[in-house]
């Protein structure tokens, strides 16, 4: 697996994010043994890059991770985040410097680790300004309990706001063939400060894999069933996009899923996309991305694909991303 840079934090051009296996999909904590086994292989492919989060679960996510890594904490690159549960009693989104103290201590007892590689503010909170926010974050850093700072769906203003307190090393935003409104104002703003980008549902929740045409086979809680790009109709309306992936996949000797990252990865350096699964054969298809090279016919197809029909979550979780 071949390496990029986010900010000056190196990890495998394609990570694993560790969510689904806890938490929103169908099979989610199932079957832990068969998830550490997925993780123990994802470390042997050389994927180096793990991303979870407090709030997945809540806890049991962080926790399942570092059971994973006993003994081979070594070279992996450890994200989570912080913000989205409150140990200070404040309602809703608490990233006060108070609940950052303790967020830290709690995420780095669930690890099993004295440091947080990649130390993300999961959501931006308005009640705090984020000077202050990474203010405190930067006291972590100098203590050695974090290694490099990161924002998830935070917009470009409050990236250049917070970049001009401490560096940021990488911002974390959904980025994929159907979510791409990341191009307009985020990624120039990264490429700009020298921020590395990390897309978080690199496959469109599953929808890129090509498996997904309908919601039969989905747990009755899998997160997808309210999704507004799988329901009221936007499933099938949506599939014209996978099956023109589909068509580059057979083209390129390649899975549509592969397709999809192979994308992602074309579009520039310091990209390090994060799927998520809880199987071995879908963990090393997804790694196999890193080798696939599209033409420029290919990706031109690609970045010609159609919007998708439907918002990329439920509106009030559309209220909290890129503020």
């Amino acid at each position: 697996m071949r390496s990029t840079f986010l900010g000056g934090l190196e990890v495998s051009r394609v990570g694993l994010g560790v969510m689904g296996m806890s938490a929103f999909y169908t099979g989610a904590g199932r079957d832990d043994t068969a998830s550490i086994r997925t993780i123990h292989r994802a470390l042997d492919l050389g994927v180096t890059h793990l991303d979870t989060a407090e709030v997945y679960g809540p806890f049991v996510n962080e926790e399942l991770l570092g059971r994973a890594l006993r003994g081979r904490r070594d070279g992996v690159v450890l994200a989570t985040k912080f913000g989205l549960v409150s140990h200070t009693g404040r309602p809703g989104m608490d990233s006060t410097p108070a609940n950052i103290r303790a967020a830290v201590e709690g995420s780095l007892r669930r690890l099993g680790t004295d440091r947080i590689d990649l130390y993300y503010q999961h959501r931006v909170d308005t009640g705090t300004p984020i000077e202050e926010t990474v203010g405190a974050l930067s006291e972590l850093v100098t203590a050695g309990k974090v290694g490099h700072l990161g924002l998830s769906e935070a917009s470009a203003a409050t990236i250049r706001r917070a970049h001009a307190v401490h560096p940021i090393a990488a911002v974390q935003t959904e980025y994929s063939l159907w979510t791409r409104a990341v191009e307009a104002e985020i990624r120039p703003t990264l490429h700009e400060l020298g921020i590395g980008l990390v897309p978080y549902s690199p496959l469109g929740h599953g929808f890129l894999t090509g498996q997904v045409r309908s919601l039969d086979g989905l747990d009755e809680g899998d997160w997808r069933r309210t999704n507004p790009r799988f329901t009221g109709g936007n499933l099938a309306r949506n599939l014209r996009i996978v099956d023109e992936v589909r068509e580059v996949a057979a083209e390129a000797g390649a899975t549509p899923a592969q397709v999809a990252l192979a994308w992602l990865l074309a579009t520039g350096d310091a990209v390090a996309p994060i799927p998520g699964t809880t199987r071995i054969d879908r963990l090393e298809e997804n790694s196999a991305a890193d080798d696939l090279r599209l033409t420029a016919d290919q990706v031109a197809r690609l970045n010609a694909l159609p919007p998708a029909t439907g918002e990329r979550h439920a509106e009030s979780d559309m209220a909290v991303v890129n503020l």
